[in-house]
């Protein structure tokens, strides 16, 4: 009876886990017109992350950001810097950059774009667009 119950407790967790999101964090930088001209004079790649809250895909996308930063620190020399899709100030970017949706991901050298992903929740697809900046 006590392993039904230890098991019974560990599945609870392990369901508790799956559905809060608990995955390693994305380290990201709130988009700001200030944030992006630093990033575009740095000399180094950085990817700006369309990103809503409410949206189940941007959250997929940070799941596999947040697992490929902790899994390999080369991805954190890429800074990420999140563009609130519902902000009225992101408007601007999302226009000049041909966004056509939230769950956009692009890279970045300079002011010069290596590439984009629209929707697309796959690691290796990620992690092959990062591998653009680097």
């Amino acid at each position: 009876m006590r392993q039904l119950i230890i098991r019974a407790a560990l599945f609870a967790v392990l369901m508790v886990s799956s559905l809060t999101g608990a995955y390693a964090q994305t380290q990201h930088t709130p988009y700001s017109p200030t944030v992006l001209a630093a990033a575009e004079n740095s000399g180094k790649p950085y990817l700006l992350d369309f990103y809503a809250s409410w949206c189940s895909t941007c959250r997929a996308q940070d799941k596999v950001l947040g697992e490929l930063q902790a899994e390999d620190a080369k991805y954190l020399a890429i800074e990420i810097i999140r563009v609130d899709w519902d902000d009225p100030a992101s408007k601007t970017i999302i226009k000049a950059n041909k966004i056509p949706r939230r769950s956009t991901l692009v890279i970045f050298s300079g002011r010069k774009e290596l590439g984009r992903v629209v929707a697309q929740t796959s690691k290796a697809k990620i992690r092959d667009l990062l591998e653009l900046g680097l």
